[in-house]
């Protein structure tokens, strides 16, 4: 499984609903809204990195409100 974490500007007064829709999503294990320079942080998983980039370009971008996404793949280092 790959795993990244969404990182979301929203328009403004619109981060409740967007994390709410991205949060219903398939592949999606956690949306929220925060503060600071993000309006909501998101955690999605796939079976594959293709399988996770066409998550977010084919579902999450498609949210309605979404202004700039910035995906961190989480990276595992084994030791």
């Amino acid at each position: 499984m790959v795993h990244a974490y969404i990182l979301i500007q929203t328009e403004v007064g619109k981060s409740s609903a967007v994390a709410q829709a991205i949060g219903e999503l398939e592949g999606v294990s956690a949306a929220e809204d925060v503060t600071g320079p993000y309006d909501v942080i998101a955690r999605i998983e796939a079976p594959t990195v293709d399988d996770l980039g066409r998550l977010v370009i084919a579902k999450i971008q498609d949210v309605p409100h979404i202004t700039r996404t910035t995906t961190c793949t989480v990276v595992h280092f084994s030791g």
